[in-house]
């Protein structure tokens, strides 16, 4: 008997599938777009413990299931940990212009806290 590692195969939209009423839901939620915020900040993957989040482990899970259903976030397996992507290409080719354009707007209403200091 042979011991092979498996590797579970998690489905995403296809570029075709992206639905503007999916994505802006998951966009609509404070958490989740600080998370795709954090994604855009960066060209690398990240786990999802790699988010300092306000929420609990299995609330945080739900949150990527949306973004990932929704066709933002790519995951992909590696042993115990998922790594997360932005699908910065396939949105901007969907939908362009759309998710600059938010983040811009997240971060314009972000910037009066941060202007206190």
């Amino acid at each position: 008997m042979s011991v092979h590692a498996t590797t579970e195969q998690i489905a995403h939209p296809s570029r075709s599938e992206l639905e503007l009423s999916a994505v802006l839901h998951a966009l609509s939620d404070p958490v989740r777009l600080i998370i795709v915020a954090e994604l855009a900040k960066g060209e690398c993957e990240y786990t999802c413990g790699s988010f300092a989040l306000p929420v609990t482990k299995s609330t945080c899970t739900h949150h990527f299931k949306v973004l990932r259903e929704a066709g933002l976030i790519k995951q992909r397996q590696q042993g115990t940990t998922r790594l997360n992507t932005l699908r910065r290409d396939d949105i901007e080719a969907r939908f362009p212009g759309l998710l600059g354009t938010i983040l811009q707007a997240a971060g314009d209403a972000a910037a009066p806290e941060s202007q206190l200091i």
